[in-house]
């Protein structure tokens, strides 16, 4: 069986830069089809209603909505077009949407939640074009070393496995911190994961730097000062990552789980060896 998958992308968060990728890493799966509709750095109500409707044409069998902040209008209205169609949705947010995690359960939906996913900081005088892709590039780094990509994707995948089933679709609910994104990053030396999770940290309380530099000060030259603050600390949150995985490369103990064609998940953790079916 082929599950269609659809992922909406609303704005812009690190863990949906290559969320769809990290499905099909080599192009191979003979069991999911997949499109992706966005609506680029906007996520009002008007670009939100017209992707979802168009995502819609594909006739997908899950949906996976990304965006910053899933409380704002346009994420939900986003999720009541969906669900109206009676479609599964998972939304994968950042530490703002913890605020719609009760009303997420109450109304059917699932979410990931990663917390380490923080805001950028978007001040005229600091961000421009190059300044954005690097956050962004920093951001991912974090996120796939500490785990909490392998968590996202460890949960899109369960529930496509229980629609190939035909069985009862149990959608994720759940909040990445630094405890279980580390957990699902299969650290085999103890100082690496150490260092993981001070990366993921660091990286989560950059959301709390980028906000105060964006929202709560006003004056020019101290919002530019803090909001530059908060890339640094992104950066070196990066190399603490970095740091952990080349531990990892130096005892040849780096946990690899590639997909198989049937989208079964594979193990190795050795270079020179062969994946295998745990």
């Amino acid at each position: 069986m082929t599950v269609k998958v659809g992922f909406l992308k609303l704005g812009c968060i690190g863990s949906a830069s290559l969320i769809e990728f990290m499905l099909d890493e080599r192009a191979e799966r003979q069991d999911i089809d997949v499109r992706v509709v966005g609506a680029g750095a906007k996520l009002g109500t008007e670009q939100a209603e017209e992707a979802a409707k168009r995502l819609l044409e594909f006739k997908p069998q899950l949906v996976v909505i990304t965006s910053p902040n899933a409380t704002l209008p346009g994420p939900k209205r986003a999720r009541e077009i969906i669900k109206a169609a009676g479609i599964p949705v998972v939304v994968v947010s950042d530490s703002p949407a913890k605020k719609s995690v009760q009303e997420l359960e109450q109304q059917g939906f699932g979410y990931v939640i990663v917390e380490a996913d923080s805001m950028i900081g978007a001040r005229r005088e600091f961000l421009d074009p190059l300044e954005m892709v690097l956050f962004n590039l920093d951001v991912t780094r974090v996120l796939a070393i500490t785990g909490a990509l392998n968590l996202l994707t460890a949960e899109i995948d369960r529930v496509i496995e229980s629609i190939k089933k035909g069985a009862q679709v149990s959608l994720p609910q759940v909040v990445v911190d630094k405890e279980k994104a580390i957990k699902a990053a299969s650290f085999s030396n103890p100082y690496a994961g150490t260092k993981a999770m001070a990366a993921y940290e660091t990286a989560r309380r950059v959301a709390d730097i980028s906000v105060e530099g964006c929202f709560q000060v006003k004056e020019w030259e101290r919002y530019t000062q803090i909001v530059s603050a908060a890339h640094e600390m992104m950066r070196q949150a990066a190399r603490l990552a970095d740091d952990a995985r080349e531990s990892e490369k130096s005892q040849d103990a780096v946990s690899r789980t590639p997909h198989y064609d049937d989208g079964s998940v594979l193990k190795k953790t050795k270079l020179m060896e062969k994946p295998a079916k745990p």
